[in-house]
């Protein structure tokens, strides 16, 4: 491709980003193309309405369940220290989820259980296959969902509010959905990994996570809270009011949920670069620097696909997503050629407000959009997607 059509591509793509930020549809948009050693980012729109504060490089976004492959890269360098292995049982540390049960029917009481055939394991928890998360369907309408958010413990848009042992007590006093291993459920196995994470260890999340990953990979601004001296540089989280037809403050940047440590680390703010840094550490495949992160064994299995046809028939998520999507460890997976790339194999994930990471070593491409407007609909990850076929269209042919 001739530079002229890249800067072409790159002005079209800019320009359908802007114009979501006009409409009213997010506040503020950044994007990142990586392709190679050449790096292209471009801001759009603001940070924070009420100040107008603009929309920069070095903007920190929450990135909620795009902290999901980083768990999983710190929890794979575990494994290669021997700490844990990925089939061994979570119980020796997780001692809330032995002799689990397992309730004959989702529509059922929760009384109604049968023992669970097997442990809960590490990559069970990775793979999302440890039988319980979220239930695809309108709140309330099982007995399970609802003591679920009665305890607590439902997948929400937020991390927890209770401390880590206080969430796994009440999470080991319900049954499992499933039987461990048989079906895939959103979510809820990351929670429960931050926990196992720390446990493991004998570290606070935090520590390890900055010990595993944010130090050697200089990601000096990525963690569970923003430091005070650097609150000005949190974005403000918005939802959309549907009756007023209006975005609507959701959670305060300065002064916000991520002002202060939380209650149960579990999702993390970033950045841009810090996440191009973490893709390129991916890429590398596993070294930053000259530092061994991980083995390349360890990321090929993360990023290959570990549900099996059987399992994608009776794990409901979003409408199509198993038709060409896979789950590795923390990682969605291209496993079919789609409107993005006639080449499947590229890897990521996105958050639930508003951002997403999509890595292809095919291409030696990293595309990352971040933006703070909660995800209501499918109409939220289209603007991502929308992102990605045009910077393809930009720098890959």
């Amino acid at each position: 491709m001739s530079a002229g059509n890249s800067e072409k591509g790159l002005a079209d793509m800019a320009a359908a980003m802007r114009r979501h930020v006009t409409r009213g549809a997010v506040a503020g948009i950044v994007t990142l193309v990586a392709w190679g050693d050449d790096v292209h980012v471009e801001t759009f729109g603001l940070a924070d309405l009420d100040s107008a504060t603009p929309m920069r490089r070095d903007t920190i976004v929450r990135i909620a369940s795009m902290t999901k492959p980083m768990l999983a890269v710190v929890a794979l360098s575990l494994v290669e220290d021997g700490a844990i292995g990925l089939d061994d049982a979570v119980e020796p540390w997780m001692p809330e989820l032995a002799d689990r049960r397992v309730l004959r029917s989702v529509a059922g009481p929760l009384d109604d259980t049968v023992p669970a055939r097997r442990s809960i394991t590490l990559r069970d928890l990775l793979t999302l296959r440890l039988g319980i998360g979220a239930i695809m369907a309108p709140p309330g309408r099982y007995p399970i969902q609802q003591a679920m958010a009665d305890a607590g413990v439902a997948p929400g848009p937020m991390s927890p509010e209770l401390p880590p042992d206080a969430w796994m007590k009440r999470l080991g006093s319900l049954p499992l959905i499933h039987q461990p291993g048989d079906v895939w459920m959103y979510h809820t196995g990351f929670d429960v990994l931050s926990v196992l994470l720390a446990r493991v260890s004998g570290k606070p999340l935090d520590d390890l996570m900055q010990e595993r990953l944010f130090r050697p990979l200089g990601m000096v601004d990525t963690g569970f809270s923003v430091p005070a001296d650097q609150a000005g540089r949190l974005a403000s989280a918005y939802r959309l009011d549907s009756d007023a037809g209006r975005l609507v403050l959701f959670d305060r940047g300065a002064g916000g949920m991520f002002a202060r440590p939380p209650a149960f680390p579990c999702e993390l703010v970033s950045t841009a670069d810090d996440v191009l840094r973490f893709a390129r550490t991916l890429l590398a495949p596993g070294q930053h620097g000259g530092q061994r992160i991980l083995s390349q064994g360890m990321i090929e299995q993360m990023t290959r696909d570990q549900i099996t046809p059987e399992q994608k028939a009776v794990s409901p998520f979003f409408p199509g997503f198993w038709e060409s999507t896979g789950w590795g460890f923390g990682l969605g997976i291209a496993t079919q050629p789609d409107p993005i790339s006639a080449v499947p194999g590229r890897y990521g994930w996105e958050g639930g407000f508003g951002t997403s990471l999509s890595i292809d070593p095919y291409r030696n491409l990293v595309t990352i959009f971040l933006n703070q407007k909660l995800m209501q609909g499918p109409e939220d990850a289209a603007l991502s997607q929308e992102f990605q076929a045009l910077a393809y269209r930009a720098v890959a042919g």
